[in-house]
């Protein structure tokens, strides 16, 4: 919504202890829980009692840990919640159209309408387990995917939304000529249709982006409907939303058609000196060489090499254009680097609460300031929230920073409806495309 009947958007990232590189340590942290359903479905619970709009699982395919897949755990949360909505990542560089359609509608249709698509490209590589000799190129990857979620797209199209009939009398379950063959051939792929399930309840489930390079947020402007991003400072959050949301108009859709939500990786306390005794215990945590070791990637020298309070060699950072991973997500590490002078101990702290996202330590007013701040002058529609401690610190956000949010009007106390699309006030996806059958 535009205008005063906006409200703040907010869905939680979902991690089994925290988002703080040392938060599986903490003594409040159930590392040995990441795989236990009821723990998990418990933590879900807390966000929807919350009135959060939903919860989101990042995936990937390569390196170690242990991480449910998500279609799996989200149909189980599914079952134990009504109102929340509930977002994958699925990449589309080691995956087929027509499973990732027939995957999510399947989501979709288990949870009343609450399914969201997190699309990626890939930044990772897991060309290894894929009989692959190497990981696409990023402009490769990016072509690829705009063509693999317009087959998507069409899949889910491939059924008209009144094409079960279930006529007892006349023994016919389904209009054969409202289900459709695709005929669909690209560049990469060629997928005949129908897809093998019926249309799912929000036409499509809701379509969320996290790309913020200029191919990024091109595709966004196309397709996306909300967009995870990552700018550390309120300007370059107002820029980012000015620029992504003047790119709608030129592809027929209008501002509210799109959700932008930064990510914000709050410690929150009663009071700002408690939250910063929990921020000084997890840091304490960390494995400093092991988490260098990880920054390092990002440059050419190994930073271990140097004093931790040296400053950050950008001399040696490598440019965005020659790192295959997040390419928008290095660009936002190295420009608060050079904003703040940072040493390498500051850069470590950084990167210990957030993955790049805005780290934000506090009491409950000062984070309902920060996200006010924000909400009220267009930086963003709301927040993609990482707590860097579970489950306190997702129990201190919704039992006491979504209360403020209420008291000020910027935040719902019951949900509108009962899909994702309505929590997010986007449209439910109506089935536009044309076939030659229905002339």
């Amino acid at each position: 919504m535009s205008g005063a009947n906006r409200n703040v958007h907010l869905n939680v990232f979902l991690r089994a202890t925290g988002h703080h590189a040392g938060a599986w340590r903490h003594a409040d942290s159930r590392p040995d829980l990441e795989l236990d359903i009821d723990y998990l479905a418990e933590l879900v619970k807390i966000a929807e009692r919350g009135k959060l709009d939903s919860v989101f699982l990042a995936d990937g395919y390569a390196g170690g840990g242990s991480k449910l897949e998500p279609f799996t755990l989200l149909s189980a949360l599914a079952s134990v919640t009504k109102h929340i909505g509930l977002i994958a990542t699925v990449g589309t560089v080691y995956n087929e159209p027509f499973h990732v359609a027939r995957q999510f509608a399947s989501l979709d249709h288990i949870s009343g309408g609450r399914a969201g698509w997190n699309i990626v490209t890939g930044a990772g590589s897991a060309a290894h387990n894929f009989s692959r000799d190497e990981h696409p190129e990023h402009a490769e990857r990016y072509e690829t995917g705009e063509e693999f979620v317009e087959v998507v797209k069409q899949l889910w199209d491939s059924w008209e939304d009144d094409a079960l009939l279930f006529d007892k009398v006349n023994g016919k379950q389904i209009d054969s000529k409202k289900v459709h063959e695709i005929n669909f051939k690209g560049h990469t792929y060629s997928v005949k249709g129908p897809l093998n399930i019926p249309r799912p309840p929000q036409g499509y489930p809701v379509l969320v982006q996290a790309g913020s390079s200029e191919q990024g947020k091109e595709l966004a402007a196309k397709t996306a409907e909300v967009v995870f991003t990552a700018q550390q400072t309120f300007e370059a959050g107002q820029q980012f939303y000015s620029d992504l949301k003047s790119r709608l108009a030129k592809y027929g859709r209008t501002h509210d058609e799109l959700v932008i939500l930064p990510g914000l990786a709050p410690i929150v306390a009663d009071t700002e000196a408690e939250a910063r005794d929990i921020e000084a215990e997890l840091h304490s945590f960390v494995d400093t060489q092991k988490e260098l070791s990880a920054l390092s990637e990002r440059f050419t020298v190994d930073l271990n090499d140097y004093d931790l309070d040296a400053p950050v060699p950008l001399q040696y950072a490598k440019p965005a254009e020659q790192f295959n991973g997040i390419r928008s997500r290095q660009e936002v590490i190295l420009d608060a680097a050079k904003r703040e002078n940072f040493t390498i101990r500051q850069l470590l702290y950084r990167s210990n609460g957030g993955h790049g996202h805005i780290t934000f330590t506090g009491s409950v007013l000062q984070t309902a300031d920060l996200i006010e701040k924000w909400f009220r002058n267009y930086a963003s529609d709301g927040f993609n929230v990482l707590p860097q401690l579970f489950p306190t610190g997702l129990e201190t956000f919704v039992d006491k920073v979504i209360p403020e949010l209420q008291n000020r009007g910027l935040f719902r106390t019951e949900y509108e409806g009962t899909t994702l699309r309505e929590s997010l006030g986007l449209k439910h996806r109506p089935n536009t495309r044309y076939f030659q059958t229905n002339v």
